[in-house]
């Protein structure tokens, strides 16, 4: 069964040559079976391998509805991000990594969840594939990040996910690291709108190394974390106080209760 809504699917990619040409073909082919209406875009963000010359076959191979953003410099997972939702066209956008720990065929699973109140639909990884030790890191990550920023989907971190393109368009994302993920979706929460939830596979990584775990991104995402937490938390919760403050002070001026 197709949707009626159009859908933009996007990949960002660094150095993922050899998983992209089975990625993009399973996109292409539940994405025809899903609508009429689609594109799909590729962002690579500065790849140093084969990825820019793998994608340009992949073109030749899948015409049009195939297109490519390039950033000369890696800008981080944040900025590749960013630049894909930048560059979506149609109502709903799907992404999902370019190492091809996902299957994007699995976007039947989020479009089953879909309905027109919902602003996204977010996948959670059944049983994560990764090295122990990113698995630990994760879990400590997800758990402090949803109890500090009030977040209640469940894995903030699996980057799976069916958004409405109008919402995503007003958030103003501007992280740069891996963060986004939650700025994405702690500004979602924010707007109030409606968020479903479904499983989704998660496979090993049989390519290259993942660029999160490195002593320097870390340190980046910390430091973003830090950011995020004081301008989507903190402020709001002090203009929040000292609205109500001046609030209550205009109540009792308005009374004469003021001494």
């Amino acid at each position: 069964m197709k949707v009626g809504e159009g859908i933009s699917a996007f990949f960002p990619a660094y150095n993922d040559a050899p998983s992209l040409p089975g990625l993009l073909r399973r996109a292409f082919a539940a994405l025809e079976e899903a609508t009429d209406d689609y594109e799909v875009i590729v962002v690579n963000d500065g790849s140093r391998d084969e990825t820019a010359a793998v994608l340009e076959q992949m073109r030749q191979e899948l015409g049009s509805r195939l297109r490519v953003i390039t950033h000369e410099k890696n800008r981080g997972y944040g900025g590749a991000l960013r630049s894909g939702f930048q560059a979506a066209t149609k109502d709903l956008v799907f992404y999902t990594d370019g190492d091809g720990q996902y299957d994007p065929a699995e976007i039947h699973l989020l479009l089953e969840q879909w309905t027109p109140d919902l602003g996204l639909v977010n996948g959670y990884k059944r049983l994560r594939q990764d090295p122990w030790h990113r698995i630990v890191i994760g879990q400590i990550y997800n758990a402090v990040a949803r109890f500090l920023f009030r977040i209640r989907i469940r894995d903030i971190d699996c980057d799976f996910r069916l958004i409405r393109r109008a919402l995503v368009d007003n958030l103003h994302l501007e992280s740069t690291s891996g963060t986004i993920c939650l700025e994405l979706v702690r500004k979602i929460e924010m707007t109030g709108c409606e968020v479903a939830e479904v499983a989704v596979n998660h496979y090993p990584r049989l390519y290259g190394r993942s660029q999160f775990f490195r002593w320097r991104s870390l340190l980046g995402t910390a430091r973003q974390f830090a950011r995020l937490y004081i301008r989507l938390v903190l402020l709001p919760a002090v203009h929040g106080a000292a609205r109500s403050v001046a609030s209550l002070w205009t109540r009792r001026a308005s009374r004469g209760t003021i001494v």
